[in-house]
């Protein structure tokens, strides 16, 4: 439209213009042509410059293009890479009931055993047919606060893979608006079975004996305080049972550590399993055990020492050698609250009647005032 304006514009007054200017008819029909070469080519530069400018723009908003496609494509291989070397998958999924899988990365079948298309719009199965069915109100409740509060969410939780073996998964993600109003999860579901193995063996460790496997030392401090302060609470008479090995060391001297090592482990075995569910067995140290008798009095606690006693004393230790060895017990029993209202007196009075056990002979029972031999 320019063009055609100017041209028009141009060849109205430039016509008057020489007729003005140029009266001889030869000098203005010279002049006209003249005027036509200069107005080709002076048109001819501004559109050869217009369309140049215009077709390096474009050119230069190709590259550009074509530059932003290259580094989409490198950013989505990167993004493939990492998502597929993921120690478990990353997921995109509807915040719906099922967890409707939109997107699953690679690593789905290494974290649950399904492939990636069959988690994807639950065709084979719904994601959250996978959660154990302990943990599934407990992980809905705490996403379905965290979307609300709009804040990401972490959850620890267990799923069932293909083959039927459970695991233990971290999951991290968020809420994302899409287009159509929708809310959509985004996030990341990880792997921490070895985790929350070694966790749980710590926790082990800490409370357990790793020889016996009794209660330790500290273990059993915890529990002792706890039932006083229950038997305190509700006025109820407790026991404790303070037991130690009879000529342990001679075990130790003839067979050796590890004969001394499988006596002890088996008895500890056998008086585990000769006590009630509620009570509690420990190592206290050495060769000395003990054992927490909540809600028991003096009387059913010496009966229960007496029978420990006996099944101690009747059992029969094969050692790897082929030899059968034999041990005795003594025990001392302390009760709350005659002998002791706090555990440091408690544990002082079952020590000393177990030494009176001792002193009268050993492979008997005792009370911090009086001590009997086994019948």
């Amino acid at each position: 439209m320019i063009y055609l304006v100017v041209g028009l514009l141009w060849i109205t007054f430039s016509d008057r213009v020489a007729e003005m200017l140029f009266r001889d008819p030869v000098m203005l029909s010279q002049v006209q042509t003249w005027k036509g070469f200069f107005f080709v080519l002076v048109t001819g530069g501004i559109l050869f410059l217009v369309l140049y400018r215009q077709l390096h723009k474009d050119r230069f908003l190709l590259n550009l293009q074509h530059s932003q496609r290259r580094a989409l494509r490198q950013r989505e291989q990167q993004l493939t890479v990492l998502l597929n070397n993921l120690p478990g998958m990353a997921y995109r999924c509807l915040f719906d009931d099922y967890w409707t899988m939109l997107f699953v990365s690679e690593g789905s079948e290494w974290l649950t055993g399904y492939k990636p298309e069959e988690l994807v719009n639950n065709r084979v199965r719904a994601y959250a047919e996978l959660i154990d069915p302990e943990d599934a109100e407990r992980v809905a409740q705490q996403v379905a606060e965290a979307v609300e509060a709009g804040h990401a969410f972490s959850v620890e939780y267990t799923i069932t893979r293909k083959d039927g073996r459970k695991i233990w998964v971290w999951e991290r993600g968020c809420s994302v608006d899409v287009a159509g109003g929708r809310t959509v999860l985004e996030g990341i579901i990880l792997d921490i079975s070895d985790r929350r193995a070694l966790e749980q063996e710590l926790e082990e460790l800490a409370t357990t004996d790793p020889l016996t496997g009794l209660l330790n030392r500290r273990e059993f401090g915890r529990v002792l305080e706890e039932e006083l302060a229950r038997s305190a609470r509700y006025k109820h008479t407790m026991a404790l049972l303070w037991i130690d090995f009879d000529h342990f060391k001679e075990v130790n001297d003839t067979w050796g550590h590890a004969a001394g090592d499988k006596v002890l482990c088996t008895i500890s075995r056998l008086l585990e399993d000769n006590v009630r569910s509620v009570d509690s067995v420990a190592r206290f140290g050495g060769e000395e055990l003990v054992i927490v008798l909540p809600e028991m009095g003096a009387q059913e606690a010496w009966e229960t020492a007496e029978r420990l006693c006996s099944r101690a004393r009747e059992a029969s230790i094969m050692l790897e050698s082929d030899h059968e060895v034999t041990v005795t017990i003594s025990v001392g029993v302390a009760v709350y609250p005659q002998h002791g209202q706090t555990s440091a007196e408690l544990c002082a009075s079952a020590d000393r009647a177990m030494y009176r056990a001792k002193t009268l002979g050993r492979n008997r029972v005792a009370t911090p005032e009086s001590a009997e031999p086994v019948a």
